[in-house]
Order: C-alpha cells, then structure tokens, then sequence
C-alpha cells in the first residue's frame, strides 16, 4: 500500500468515526496526531466487529464473519494482513505495541452477543463480558495513548467496566427492542425480579433498585479508574479522563432521570461533551 492509499484510507476512517458521532470522539482530538489516527483505527475495527454481531444474518454467518477477523487478526501479526482497515491496524499495532490478545478479545465478546441475546447472565458472565468488548478495548488504547505500564491496563479495566455498564443503563430500552437484558441475574433476583424476559423485567417495580445496585458497581470502577490513573503518565491519561467525565456525567444523569422513564434518552450535547474533555482532558 503506498502513502498516498494509506493516507487516504485513514482519512476515510477520520470521516467515519466524525460522522459516527461518537462520545469518544472528541478525546480522542486531545492525542498527537498518529495517536490519534491509531484511536481512529481501533474505533473502526470495533465497530466493524460489532456490526457483525448486531446485523440480522443467521448465525453461521455471523459466526464465519468474526472468524474470518480472527484469521485477519492472525494475519496482522504475521505481516500479511488483507483488509485496508487490517493493513492499517498492523502499522499502528507495530508502531505502539497493541497486542494481539486484545483484537482477539474484542472479536469473543462480539461473538458472545452474536450467540445468542444475552438476557439476565450472571455478574461472572457479566463481568467477562465488559472485559472483552470495553476493557479490551481500553487496554488497546492506552498503549496508542501513550502508556503500556500496569497502571495503564489497571485504567483500561476499571474504566472499561464503567463505561459498559454505563452503556447497559442507559440502553435499557434500545437493548430490550433486541431482546437483550444485561442486567445481571443476581441483581434482579435480589430485588425479587425473577423473570428474565426483557419486557417482564422492564416492567417491574423493582426494576429501579437493580439499575441503581449495578449503577453503584459503575460507579466504584470509576473511582478506581481514577485512582489508576494517578499512578499513570499524566499526558498519556488526558484522553481516559475525559471519556470517564463524559460516561460519568451520562450515568449523573441517568440516575437523576430515574429508571421508571427508562425509554426517555438522556443525551450530553456536543458543546457539553467538548467542555468536559477539555475540562478533564487539559488538566
């Protein structure tokens, strides 16, 4: 691939991730500029497996799309990537050390919603599950931001969790069109919530004291996020605190929302977002 395909493929992934309207968009402008088209990367491959798993192809198909990118993921690291998008990934996977065991993890967590509709699983299978779609995620892109240091992945995991869980509260509703519930079993269960039928669930009375017990569990991985990342490069962090602002403003608003209006969006404007990841990503 030349310089000028390569620079047009990255400049065709920089439009996508603009256009995708993304929350992580605008921390993701705090980086240097080759780490910030790494972020870019990292964001489009995700979306690109996630794509899979949400399109309505049966499941063998499905199947063979998230195999055909773990044979891809095999490939980059071989040096003989076929994809543009794997072409790309394996520069910035050289460039700053992004490991092979993560792409990987990113694909089964996909590949666990592609499965079947996840509904009520356990906090173990919960748990798994944010690791490898969120997590993941982060443990890529602090290397890309800068630190690879265990602090570094300390920060991927806790705010990887937050971010997820985040995500599950706010999209109760879209989640349940889907016929998915993440809520963990043991949360609704304690609450006397024992269907696991996404509609049931949603409309149970109960339903705000599981939302604010796995509320509660976001918010711990929060702080502990914020906890590893003094212990980080400060420069390198500026990114992951100003997509944990972000997240935690999101959840701030949720919980004030309430969960008896679960279908009602809560939404950060843009000029909201962009104050927060430079209130947060600055200092």
């Amino acid at each position: 691939m030349s310089a000028t395909d390569d620079a047009a493929l990255r400049a065709a992934i920089r439009d996508k991730v603009a256009a995708a309207g993304t929350s992580f968009y605008w921390a993701m402008r705090l980086l240097p500029a080759s780490r910030r088209e790494a972020m870019y990367a990292i964001y489009a491959f995700c979306r690109e497996v996630d794509d899979i798993a949400d399109e309505e192809n049966p499941l063998a198909v499905k199947q063979a799309m998230l195999d055909d990118w773990r044979r891809e993921i095999d490939r980059i690291y071989a040096g003989t990537g076929t994809k543009p998008l794997a072409r790309i990934l394996a520069a910035d996977a050289k460039t700053f050390d992004l490991r092979r065991e993560d792409f990987l993890a990113v694909i089964d967590g996909m590949a666990m919603d592609a499965e079947h509709d996840i509904r009520a699983p356990s906090l173990k299978d919960l748990d798994l599950y944010c690791d490898r779609v969120a997590s993941a995620v982060g443990r890529l892109s602090v290397r890309a931001f800068g630190d690879s240091s265990a602090a570094a992945d300390r920060v991927a995991h806790h705010l990887g969790r937050a971010l997820q869980l985040t995500n599950i509260l706010r999209d109760l509703a879209e989640d349940a069109e889907r016929g998915r519930l993440y809520l963990p079993r043991e949360l609704l269960v304690g609450v006397g919530i024992i269907a696991t039928e996404p509609a049931d669930v949603l409309q149970h009375p109960s339903l705000g004291a599981a939302c604010d017990a796995l509320a509660d569990i976001a918010e711990k991985h929060f702080a502990d996020a914020r906890a590893a990342m003094a212990q980080c490069a400060r420069r390198a962090m500026r990114p992951a605190r100003a997509m944990g602002a972000v997240y935690h403003a999101q959840l701030v608003r949720l919980r004030a929302r309430g969960w008896s209006r679960f279908a009602e969006p809560i939404r950060l404007s843009k000029p909201v977002k962009l104050w927060l990841a430079l209130r947060y990503g600055l200092i």
